[in-house]
């Protein structure tokens, strides 16, 4: 959707995939096939080539004239990995496009499934990592990769299914920031704050509104993308995760350690600290423990403390 919307206006767009164009959802309405509309053309299928069409995407935006965008699943990127590095590096302008990015992948199994993958690709300096929760989220991902000239991007996407934040106009803006408040309690002060991102976004929603019924004031702050909001003034982070509130849990489908500076010594981080299993992802969630009940737990043992 968002490239149906962006590819008309930008045709300096060329894209591609890794032999996954169908399930990346990279293709959009004006996509051209490069080996058969030649100078027209703006979509090449590499094939199982991961590295060499993320080297050939360095090159094409080193060219000039071109914002080369390519696709794989997340768990992939490992393949891809130097030539990212490299792109961040040198800098060249290149959109990375990682789906089906965590144990929601389902019956595909562990290896498959990224667990370390966020943490490793958010490792890499000049190189931001968004891991949007929803269409909204997604179109403001592309927006600021599509705006960056000094380095490479990285959009991080599901495969299951995720549901519509609803948000202000100020929310909507507050999105470029890379972490923002989707939600505060109405009637009662901050007690709690529960970081997400991505698919974990909509469970902490629905636990926030567990806890409120209970009375608890619970902050949800989506952070699509770490490196952005760290770069952010520090009145800005502090507004966002006032440094008072020390009650916090994050919520995301990978390794957990990541998230430690932003909960600290005192909070939670649900996760998945080892490899994932073959089946269904609506099982897969439960079976690891992330979900609602997992979260709504974790916060009050927090409360608790």
């Amino acid at each position: 959707m968002t490239l149906d919307a962006f590819g008309p206006l930008l045709p300096e767009l060329i894209g591609g995939s890794a032999d996954l164009a169908h399930s990346n959802l990279t293709l959009w309405k004006g996509s051209k096939d490069v080996n058969t509309a030649g100078a027209e053309g703006n979509y090449i299928y590499y094939g199982v080539r991961e590295f060499g069409m993320t080297a050939i995407s360095n090159g094409l935006a080193l060219h000039g004239g071109f914002v080369p965008y390519d696709a794989t699943f997340l768990v992939f990127s490992d393949y891809a990995r130097n030539a990212v590095r490299m792109g961040a590096l040198i800098p060249a302008q290149a959109i990375h496009v990682y789906t089906h990015d965590s144990i929601g992948l389902g019956e595909d199994g562990p290896t498959h499934q990224p667990v370390e993958h966020l943490a490793s690709l958010r490792y890499i300096p000049n190189n931001p990592v968004w891991r949007p929760c929803d269409t909204v989220e997604t179109a403001i991902a592309w927006k600021h990769a599509i705006e960056r000239k000094l380095g490479p991007s990285c959009l991080i996407f599901s495969r299951q299914n995720l549901p519509h934040q609803l948000r202000s106009d100020q929310q909507l803006l507050d999105i470029e920031r890379g972490g923002y408040v989707l939600l505060d309690p109405l009637n009662t002060k901050i007690e709690l704050i529960l970081i997400a991102t991505g698919s974990e976004v909509g469970l902490a929603m629905d636990a926030a509104r567990v806890l409120d019924g209970e009375g608890i004031g619970v902050r949800v702050v989506s952070m699509p993308c770490t490196q952005v909001f760290d770069a952010q003034p520090i009145e800005w982070r502090e507004g966002v995760l006032p440094s008072w509130c020390r009650a916090r849990i994050a919520v995301e489908a990978g390794v957990s350690d990541f998230w430690r500076k932003y909960v600290g010594l005192d909070g939670a981080v649900i996760g998945i600290d080892r490899f994932g299993a073959s089946a269904p992802a609506e099982k897969l969630y439960p079976y690891f423990g992330i979900t609602v009940e997992k979260i709504v737990e974790a916060a009050r043992t927090q409360l608790r403390r």
